[in-house]
């Protein structure tokens, strides 16, 4: 495979048993600060794939403490050409059951307090955002998951919560009122930071359970893990089939260049430190204009 290197997103166990062959774990270190932890390196099927955990070893970080911008910026550094994120969510529709997968296109972010730009003062950017998932990244996602006999929903949106506690009961059906479909806690700001970092992002989705707004209804931690247990043999099949799946040439992505046109601050006014730590996140931009 020529130019793919794909930068996988999820729980440890999905690169457990064997999945990755000639697999190493290294440390990288990043310029935002400490990422999840180390990332573990591999093929599969031919392919290139890197795999950081992002609530690290132990699911020890919840998704409020998790360092978004450290774990984007060290997956840039280990060269991966596109982002697929797994995770866990709740459904909003009775027609995405637990057990069934869903790969979204649209989201809306109600995370606080998060770090959700690479940029800032001394260098300011202002990337568009309006389809936040890579279509090709996801339609390849969502193949790979039919193939492993998962029961997939395309598209669809998904709201972000700050959390670490789930909804309450007027929460879920506001939620349902704007238009969402499935909640998270975990994709926001990582699909505005993989765009910033010109890294095409897919979200590969496990409902574990239904959200809290019908009657009766509650979210437990408890059986959401039995639910992900269940599933993470789906997941590993659906990353052996993506590899499987991919053609041999990655053909160039507008969001590789979503930098071109973004950048506000003059390069005369670049702020040194600022600028400094986006020798990965920008590399491609910086170099291109050295080039020129």
């Amino acid at each position: 495979m020529t130019g793919w290197h794909i930068g996988v997103i999820g729980g440890s166990g999905l690169y457990e048993a064997g999945v990755l062959e000639e697999a190493q774990q290294v440390p990288v270190a990043s310029a935002f600060g400490e990422p999840s932890g180390p990332v573990t390196m591999g093929t599969l099927e031919g392919v290139r794939f890197t795999f950081l955990p992002r609530h690290g070893a132990g699911h020890c970080l919840p998704p409020s403490a998790v360092n978004y911008r450290a774990n984007i910026d060290v997956l840039k550094r280990c060269g991966v050409s596109d982002v697929l994120a797994i995770s866990a969510i709740g459904s909003l529709r009775d027609e995405m059951a637990p057990g069934d997968f869903v790969v979204p296109d649209q989201f809306i972010d109600r995370t606080e307090g998060r770090a959700r730009s690479f940029f800032g003062a001394g260098l300011t950017a202002h990337v568009g955002l309006a389809d936040p998932v890579c279509p090709r990244l996801a339609r390849y996602a969502a193949d790979a998951a039919e193939a492993a006999d998962a029961r997939v929903h395309r598209g669809g949106c998904y709201v972000a919560i700050e959390g670490p506690q789930f909804s309450t009961r007027a929460e879920s059906a506001l939620y349902r009122q704007w238009g969402a479909d499935v909640i998270g806690m975990t994709a926001m700001p990582e699909a505005r930071l993989a765009r910033e970092a010109e890294l095409p992002y897919a979200v590969l989705a496990m409902v574990t359970d239904y959200d809290c707004g019908g009657e009766g209804r509650t979210v437990e931690a408890a059986a959401i893990l039995a639910v992900m247990r269940a599933n993470v043999e789906k997941a590993r099949a659906a990353l052996v089939a993506l590899a499987r799946s991919l053609p041999e040439e990655r053909e160039p992505s507008q969001i590789d260049r979503a930098l071109d046109g973004a950048i506000m601050t003059p390069r005369s006014e670049w702020g040194r430190e600022a600028a400094g730590r986006l020798d990965a996140v920008a590399a491609r931009y910086l170099r291109d204009l050295s080039d020129g």
